[in-house]
């Protein structure tokens, strides 16, 4: 029996796992505290000026709850902080501290690197192919019929 051929969905969360398993491997690597993906997907969500929890589980997908217990974690470590919402008084807003900062400029810098290890194992063509199609506007999600 032959193996069905993976379908997109399922090639481009393969590739976010490869990104996802270098970056939070190397930042290890190099002496910063580990986080899980969903902390790294919430914290790469965040405004310079902050967000609000409601919005950041909005960005990532997943419950408020889950986005709440994440940023606690993070606040936790020191790399996120609570602050008063100047827009509402019943709002706080969640930013990075310098601590948080700091690690998220070397997370980017990081990424770049992974990037280049990409383009150096399947050419700079692909990658620069890859990221054209990605950033390419797509439209709404089309209703089709089912087969």
């Amino acid at each position: 029996m032959t193996t069905p051929a993976r379908n997109l969905p399922q090639l481009l969360t393969d590739a976010k796992r490869w990104f996802d398993d270098a970056l939070l491997t190397s930042m290890r690597a190099a002496g910063e505290q580990p986080v899980t993906v969903g902390q790294a997907a919430l914290f790469a969500a965040l405004d310079e000026e902050g967000t609000t929890v409601s919005e950041l589980a909005r960005r990532t997908g997943v419950t408020r709850q889950t986005a709440h217990q994440a940023v606690h974690a993070l606040i936790g470590m020191g790399l996120l902080e609570q602050v008063p919402d100047p827009a509402s008084a019943r709002s706080r807003l969640i930013r990075a501290t310098a601590e948080g900062a700091r690690v998220h400029r070397r997370a980017q810098g990081t990424l770049v690197v992974i990037e280049g290890v990409l383009a150096d194992r399947i050419g700079a063509d692909a990658v620069s192919a890859l990221r054209e199609a990605l950033t390419a506007p797509m439209g709404e999600p089309p209703l089709v019929e089912a087969p």
